[in-house]
């Protein structure tokens, strides 16, 4: 295989629908997400796996050869596309070029015009070859994105056919798969068995699949570049692509144009982070939301409300803030936002103590940045007050604010704060009683309310005076993770995490100065730092897991036990420059000393991107989701405050 034909990078197009295109620099799929041709139903959710792939040889009368691999279980590689792989370029789209016997080079280049659940896909000659041919089978399955597919009956291959114009109506129910292209087609359907998804396998999960392939299209580059474009129909119409045509799709070399308009719309962003969190945003009916991470994630509240802050206000992204605040705002159902919408329109889930008071921090943000007009502030403000009212109140899970001012929540078998991993019944860190991040949230809350209404005041102020009095561990120099575990009142977790650097950075207010300020960033910095970001348990501690492997159980055993989150990195560095001064010599060594190292990740793993988890010990290995907002999010975040820029 060529050295550039690598399996452990992986490229993301997303349409700004919750849809994508995604798979390897090896071209080689290794999950059951990678796919040509991936579209939200009913954008973002009820995604569809419609093209999972093609193969695809180049013949030539100097023989040419493949220019894609397939495995199959148990392991084979077929065709050997792979080894004539000479470059990948990720900028500003994924584009592959194929060294072919005799020299004869060929440009594949693949990308998702924003806004329509659609991908185009162009080959190109860049030496010239009398006679050279490119024959395509593509791959289907049309099903859900989380499932896998097999052979069986029901299968339709036959195309309705209108001029260059194919359109496949694999299942009832499934959104049909309508292609164009410059190229004849020749129906001859069969089905391809055991494709094996190695990224699978190592999760533990089903990993072989069978797919159907209805027939064979053929470009002669003698009459120029090849050009197939697919999309979902009843997809958005996108100006540049005739996706209604009765006959012909019209000069499908127009897709020139849109190649161009794209690209100029991705030079347009000042930076690879600002890029990367355009994947991110997308449309929630008349709205936008944000996805929390591709290659599986849906947009979830506690995930939005943290990356949006960078994603959006720190990447000039302001109407895009208004528009998922405003949508939110009348979410709030006794003082709590939904952490997750369900991918098939199942009720929201209201499981989380902590997505409101991220909601309330964005809001603050959003309106100090002076976009909000009065109607919006007016609006927003209500949604904050809601989300107050309804917890000092008392609502779902025990969540209430206790006389000493500080939030109580949790209840048994209930996962509610970002530490939420949950296999079967078993709440992995159940964090009941008070935890230092949630004060932290919560009195910041209170404090940005109070701006414009003194109801909160005297709450704030028992709360800053309980927080102080109580959460300090002067045996460790750290702070408590949580106190009056299980609602016991005295009751300490003492277990060292991440979780206590929100009193000092990544929050308008820090609830400590001074030398204990000092003393949480250098006990976290010494135990929790990685390149990567901070583990979310400190080696030694009980339970502390070095590596993020293995099934579903082990896997989800040690999210939050060790684990890696890059997202932290944003509190922890504001925090580092916090205790320093905040200088501009701080600010420079921060940069080199944090930053740096955190951006060279955008070219491991997901290419352009920040990882969503990575191993707890060398060489910090990525895992979780390649393609991650709150990730991208609180990088951008810290770049602009690190840089100004």
């Amino acid at each position: 295989m060529s050295r550039s034909a690598d399996e452990s990078r992986e490229w993301l197009e997303a349409d700004g629908l919750g849809g994508f295109a995604s798979g390897t620099v090896a071209g080689i799929r290794t999950r059951r997400y990678h796919a040509v041709l991936l579209a939200a139903a009913t954008p973002p959710t009820g995604r569809m796996v419609l093209v999972n792939g093609f193969d695809a040889w180049v013949e030539t009368p100097g023989g040419g050869g493949a220019i894609t691999s397939q495995r199959y279980a148990p392991g084979a590689l077929f065709p050997d596309g792979a080894r004539r792989l000479e470059r990948f370029d990720a900028e500003p789209w994924p584009r592959w070029r194929f060294l072919l016997a005799g020299g004869v080079a060929v440009d594949q280049e693949l990308f998702v015009p924003h806004g329509q659940a659609a991908v185009v896909l162009r080959w190109r000659l860049t030496t010239p070859c009398a006679g050279a041919v490119l024959r395509l089978r593509p791959f289907f399955s049309a099903r859900d994105y989380h499932a896998l597919h097999h052979e069986n009956p029901a299968f339709a291959f036959t195309p309705e056919r209108t001029g260059e114009r194919l359109v496949w109506r694999p299942y009832d129910g499934v959104p049909a798969i309508a292609s164009f292209a410059n190229a004849t087609y020749a129906h001859d359907p069969t089905w391809y068995r055991q494709f094996l998804y190695t990224a699978e396998r190592e999760r533990g999960l089903e990993c072989v699949e069978d797919l159907a392939s209805p027939g064979v299209l053929r470009w002669e580059f003698d009459r120029g570049a090849a050009v197939w474009i697919l999309c979902a129909e009843g997809a958005i119409p996108h100006p540049d692509l005739p996706l209604d045509g009765a006959t012909a799709p019209g000069d499908v070399a127009r897709c020139a144009e849109d190649l161009a308009q794209t690209e100029e719309r991705r030079r347009a962003f000042g930076s690879r982070l600002q890029r990367a969190a355009d994947a991110y945003i997308v449309r929630r009916g008349a709205g936008r939301t944000i996805i929390a991470g591709y290659p599986w994630f849906t947009d979830w509240g506690r995930d939005t409300f943290i990356a949006l802050r960078g994603l959006c206000l720190a990447g000039d992204r302001l109407d895009d803030a208004r528009a998922i605040l405003l949508a939110w705002a009348g979410a709030v159902s006794e003082g709590m936002l939904p952490n997750r919408f369900a991918d098939r329109g199942e009720a929201p889930e209201f499981n989380s103590v902590d997505a409101s008071l991220w909601y309330a921090i964005a809001v603050h943000e959003y309106v100090a940045s002076g976009h909000a007009d009065a109607g919006d502030v007016a609006t927003l403000r209500a949604a904050v007050d809601a989300i107050l009212a309804g917890y000092a109140a008392g609502t779902r899970f025990g969540i209430h604010a206790d006389a000493d001012g500080l939030l109580a929540a949790g209840a048994p078998g209930v996962q509610l704060t970002w530490m939420d991993a949950k296999i079967g019944d078993w709440v992995v860190t159940p964090r009941i009683g008070k935890p230092v991040e949630v004060q932290a949230l919560w009195l910041n809350a209170l404090a940005s309310a109070g701006q414009w209404t003194a109801r909160w005041t005297e709450m704030l102020r028992r709360g800053r005076a309980a927080f102080a009095a109580r959460f300090w561990n002067g045996e460790r120099g750290c702070l408590y993770d949580v106190v009056d575990v299980d609602h016991q009142a005295g009751r300490v977790d003492v277990a060292l995490r991440p979780n206590q650097i929100l009193a000092v950075g990544g929050l308008p207010l820090a609830l400590l100065e001074g030398a204990p300020a000092r003393a949480v960033v250098d006990s976290v910095e010494r135990a929790l730092w990685t390149p990567l970001g901070l583990r979310s348990l400190a080696p030694g501690e009980p339970g502390y897991a070095p590596r993020y492997e293995g099934d579903g159980r082990q896997r989800d055993g040690s999210y939050h036990q060790g684990t890696v989150w890059p997202w932290l990195l944003g509190p922890f560095v504001e925090a580092w420059v916090r205790v320093r001064g905040g200088g501009a010599e701080v600010r420079c060594e921060a940069s080199e000393r944090f930053l740096v190292p955190l951006l060279a990740h955008l070219d491991t793993a997901g290419i352009g991107h920040l990882s969503e988890i990575a191993d707890a010990e060398a060489p910090h290995t990525p895992r979780g989701c390649p393609f991650q907002a709150w990730s991208v999010g609180e990088a951008l975040r810290l770049q602009q405050l690190l840089t100004g820029r």
